[in-house]
């Protein structure tokens, strides 16, 4: 049974289901937490960032651009899908090419910030803008377009390095900055931020990384990994707690996306307090 909160509504939560978002969301689903809160999931992230822009959930894990572009919006502190030095899971691909030969992107658009990401690496890393184009995440559709192609999520893991070059989103980021990165945080609006405030994020996050065999079982016949390869994924490559480097690093990644216009405003970073 779902718990109603004291208007007699049931808080309503929404993620994408990846794996790497998978410890976020375990508690909600079959731990602790199970059955407090209605929790709505996608496989595409962007539609997360939909729901809470139209008020229709009291949460989101939600790209990180999506804080510059919806209004009125809090960030949930502490908590957050990142890594701070190579990510896996968010990659450019290419037949063989460096990037720096790139004339032609294919981005899958299902990730914004990812896509954002991209088009800073090459307008502010590189010095220069290949031709972009949108794409459904078929890896070899999108490079039968393009020079290149943004992957994200699980299929990312897995890509065939000897026919394709794979270059690392976070690992780019990291070289340039110094600073580990930040995809997805949880999100609510300030008017719903007193339901946001009696969400326990960050234990559901705990009791979701003290059970990744559970996790990593639920995607056995999804994800061609081996199990300890898919538990150094989710233990070593993704972050889930923002610390100062982190912090720092996004607030950089919201100070170019303004510079590259990406983004139409530049607004402060907000913690649900």
């Amino acid at each position: 049974m779902f718990s109603p909160d004291k208007n007699g509504k049931t808080p309503c939560i929404s993620a994408s289901s990846y794996s790497n978002t998978a410890p976020l969301i375990w508690s909600f689903l079959y731990g602790s937490q199970r059955g407090k809160y209605e929790l709505i999931l996608d496989n595409a992230p962007a539609r997360s960032a939909e729901l809470l822009a139209e008020n229709r959930v009291d949460a989101a894990l939600v790209p990180i651009i999506e804080y510059q572009r919806i209004d009125g919006v809090l960030l949930v502190p502490n908590v957050c899908v990142g890594a701070k030095e190579r990510v896996r899971s968010v990659c450019l691909v290419t037949k063989g090419e460096d990037l720096q030969a790139v004339k032609t992107v294919s981005l899958d658009v299902s990730s914004r910030t990812s896509v954002t990401l991209t088009k800073i690496i090459f307008r502010e890393f590189f010095s220069f803008e290949p031709i972009w184009k949108n794409a459904k995440p078929n890896l070899d559709e999108m490079l039968s377009r393009s020079d290149c192609a943004l992957l994200i999520g699980d299929p990312a893991l897995t890509i065939d390095k000897t026919n394709y070059r794979k270059f690392d989103l976070a690992s780019i980021w990291k070289e340039f900055t110094d600073f580990g990165f930040v995809f997805a945080m949880w999100m609510a609006g300030k008017e719903k931020a007193n339901i946001a405030r009696n969400i326990d994020f960050a234990v559901a996050r705990d009791e979701g990384l003290a059970h990744l065999d559970e996790i990593i079982a639920n995607y056995e016949t999804e994800i061609s990994l081996t199990r300890e390869d898919f538990k150094d994924y989710l233990s070593e490559n993704i972050s889930y707690s923002l610390d100062e480097n982190m912090r720092r690093g996004l607030q950089l990644f919201y100070e170019l996306a303004e510079r590259h216009r990406l983004i139409d405003r530049l607004k402060p970073i907000d913690f649900l307090q």
